[in-house]
């Protein structure tokens, strides 16, 4: 995707990633957005607005510099900053459907994600139901007379499936429904699912466009001028907003986005190579393999294949659960995409939500978030891991 700068000429991904959102500031000339720490703006006059801010909730010149930013990078025309990833879903979801209404989600997901489907939509009279989205004709299956939602993740969490993301675009057209498109794992740099047919991209921006371990933040972006109207009178009345602060620091991430994934990308395809041909292994989950399922699809609808890397270890979840205590460099925690590496074992972690359901994980899976370190000092740590 590109864009057009005031001379005409078009602008790629890495500079608009530096650019989109952040002129200098008119007074002081500064090259980064201010950070406005603050709640009310002076009026000039009863109803005289400087710039449309009145109440920070409402918009913030720094969270208006970030949601120019995601909107430029994901191709759409309204980027919304919010609190989390899931105050981001949860506005999305109240502003889509009503009781009655059905969604089909995928059936690897976050964890996080299906508790909200399941924990709380449910209870306000949403309907739900899984299909495998990595096979259109189950999507088309799945559908109901009252489907307004088609959800997918792609790369999902934390099974690494690929979801043809243009093929149930179609599906969801046809079907009246909205595609939302979870592009947390590739990050607009390797995917943009507007570009494809998505109607709404929602991201974690705590993990890769933060990028750095150091903030929380959600994000939602959109093609459509009405349907991002209506996401905005939904973030004001509810009031999930990302802080001044806080977009900040995931404008600070994005800076540096492009260069982080493709390093996160080429070691994470290292790892995966040696993980396959690991004795103690015996499943390796990552769409830059070309044994994956998904390899040819992601293939073609992304740059590159991602830091995510997910693999079953022969000896079961004890096994699993051990070597995820032996790494070091690898550290143990929930979350991903930041510039170190971490591990973690999802069925007593990120994905305890979904035990007993059919999102339920295998126990004896690790999942990675493959850093920016040294490759071989990553390589070095798993082989003494896994021992």
């Amino acid at each position: 995707m590109s864009h057009q700068h005031p001379e005409g000429h078009p602008q790629s991904f890495e500079t608009l990633a530096i650019h989109a959102g952040q002129e200098a500031d008119s007074l002081t000339g500064a090259v980064v957005p201010p950070i406005y720490q603050v709640s009310t703006y002076k009026q000039d006059g009863v109803g005289g607005l400087r710039g449309g801010y009145e109440y920070s909730r409402s918009a913030n010149p720094t969270r208006s510099a970030l949601e120019a930013n995601l909107a430029a990078l994901e191709g759409g025309r309204r980027g919304l900053a919010f609190a989390s990833g899931l105050a981001a879903e949860d506005c999305l979801l109240r502003t889509l459907l009503v009781p009655g209404d059905h969604v089909v989600i995928p059936d690897d997901a976050y964890g996080g994600t299906f508790r909200l489907f399941a924990k709380v939509v449910e209870r306000w009279g949403v309907e739900w139901s899984v299909a495998d989205t990595s096979d259109p004709a189950a999507v088309r299956a799945a559908l109901r007379p009252r489907t307004k939602v088609i959800w997918v993740e792609t790369p999902s969490n934390p099974l690494l499936g690929i979801t043809d993301i243009a093929a149930v675009a179609d599906i969801a057209r046809t079907a009246g429904a909205r595609l939302v498109v979870d592009n947390t794992f590739a990050s607009p740099y390797l995917q943009q699912p507007l570009a494809l047919g998505a109607d709404v991209v929602v991201h974690s921006t705590t993990k890769y466009m933060g990028g750095h371990s150091d903030v929380v933040g959600g994000a939602l972006v959109v093609s459509d001028t009405g349907l991002g109207d209506e996401l905005a009178f939904h973030q004001n009345a509810m009031g999930a907003i990302a802080g001044p602060f806080d977009a900040w620091l995931v404008m600070r991430g994005i800076k540096t986005l492009a260069v982080r994934m493709d390093r996160h990308s080429a070691n994470a395809t290292r790892i995966a190579e040696m993980l396959v041909a690991h004795p103690k292994v015996t499943r390796v989950y990552y769409p830059g393999l070309p044994e994956h399922a998904g390899h040819e699809i992601a293939a073609k609808q992304m740059r590159a294949f991602g830091g995510m890397v997910s693999f079953q270890v022969a000896g079961g979840e004890e096994a699993a659960v051990d070597m995820c205590d032996r790494a070091r460099l690898f550290t143990l925690g929930e979350s991903l995409g930041g510039v170190e590496s971490l591990i973690e074992h999802p069925g007593r972690m990120t994905h305890a939500s979904v035990a007993g359901s059919a999102l339920e994980v295998p126990a004896d899976l690790v999942r990675l978030s493959v850093g920016i370190e040294s490759v071989d000092d990553l390589l070095m740590d798993l082989s003494r891991a896994l021992g």
